[in-house]
């Protein structure tokens, strides 16, 4: 297997086509010294309501706000949330048309679940709310996993501390989310070391599944017709003797321009490989999806996106890891995998080696020219860079 990944990436590092053809990047830096600790989470949001999408980015105490396109930076949370932060999620939760944030803080130690919204300047401190607390609390993000229409906010806890799983939680807006008790649904318990998760749907019926990576593989978790909930696994992830070797930590979901759905993974939580795996949208029960390693040489992988970064309909798998790995470009960094011959075939592309321990990273097209831009925050590093997509 590493001969086969050495000959893919040596393809791709001096094929004079794979150059001429993939568009470059340049970094740039927007803030050096982001946290104390760490860099926990990125995100984008129209903080200010001018139209065009902000970096936010959590620390261990604050919430930061960075405006674009000048990048100026505001402190709009500062210790007003257990330490440490480690997750957030954009959304309109009170319904006036302006941004909120769910924050989820004291992960190791209680997991408090929180919303935050802001006065009339949003450069000012912001108002924190409570939601709900479970333990772990690692990950969270917006869906309508109940069918209700509108969409809840699901909170994936780390690891199980009294029984076997832990509590895959889907908290609803209530009419007055300031004062009103969220309501929150289980949509399962029974995996561990539930790293992270993502939101899917497969089968168009406007009802979001919920793709999980856990020591468990990775798992698809849907909505039945009467309310329940079944769990299904559909890859294999990382496979070892020890459960803390197994699974896989990071997942997302991409497309090939044939509209082929793939699921691009780190393996296994915190791990070294990148794996991809080719399922149509409803894959038969008992049935996993072909699984193809696509590097092995990372320490530390903590950050996979996809997304059609050069423009050709199919998308890119872009990764980051936070500390130096095993390969001859050691990091840490960022890569883009490119799929070639329908994503049997993966071009390496190196965009950043050794400037930033990756601890979260976001793609999208941040300046209006058409083309997708990546954000990566750094543990380590402690910084907050952008990398400008310039084009072929």
């Amino acid at each position: 297997m590493r001969f086969v990944i050495a000959a893919l990436l040596l393809t791709s590092l001096f094929s004079p086509a794979a150059f001429a053809e993939f568009p470059k990047f340049k970094a740039e830096t927007i803030d050096p010294a982001v946290a104390e600790k760490a860099c926990y989470a990125v995100a984008l949001a129209d903080v200010d309501n001018d139209g065009k999408e902000d970096i936010v980015a959590v620390n261990e105490s604050q919430v930061l706000w960075y405006r674009n396109p000048d990048w100026k930076k505001h402190v709009i949370l500062d210790s007003q949330t257990e330490l440490d932060n480690v997750c957030i999620a954009p959304y309109d939760i009170d319904g006036d048309g302006l941004i909120d944030f769910a924050l989820g803080a004291g992960w190791t130690k209680i997991g408090t679940i929180q919303w935050i919204t802001r006065d009339k300047d949003p450069a000012a401190k912001w108002h924190v709310h409570a939601i709900g607390q479970e333990i772990w609390t690692h990950r969270m993000r917006w869906a309508d996993v109940l069918g209700t229409g509108k969409p809840q906010l699901v909170v994936s806890p780390l690891n199980a501390v009294d029984k076997p799983g832990v509590s895959l939680l889907a908290f609803e807006i209530p009419a007055n989310p300031k004062a009103d008790r969220w309501q929150s649904t289980a949509i399962d318990d029974s995996l561990n070391r539930l790293h992270n998760h993502w939101h899917i749907d497969f089968n168009g019926d406007g009802i979001a599944s919920t793709l999980t990576a856990s020591q468990e593989g990775l798992n698809l978790i849907r909505r039945n017709a009467d309310g329940t909930f079944r769990r299904q696994l559909v890859g294999s992830g990382m496979p070892a003797e020890k459960p803390a070797d197994q699974g896989a930590g990071e997942v997302k979901v991409g497309h090939l321009k044939g509209g082929r759905h793939f699921m691009a993974t780190i393996e296994p939580m915190h791990g070294t490989s990148v794996a991809i795996y080719f399922a149509p949208p409803k894959l038969p029960d008992g049935e996993l999806a072909e699984r193809l390693v696509i590097e092995d040489t990372l320490k530390q992988g903590h950050a996979v996106w996809t997304a059609d970064v050069d423009g050709d309909g199919d998308d890119e798998v872009v990764i980051g890891h936070r500390e130096a790995g095993t390969g001859e470009v050691k990091g840490p960094g960022v890569y883009i995998f490119d799929p070639k011959d329908e994503g049997q075939r993966w071009e390496k592309h190196i965009i950043d080696d050794g400037g930033v321990a990756v601890e979260d990273l976001i793609c999208t097209d941040l300046n209006g020219d058409g083309r997708i831009d990546i954000v990566a925050g750094g543990r380590a590093t402690k910084n907050l860079k952008i990398y400008w997509n310039l084009g072929h």
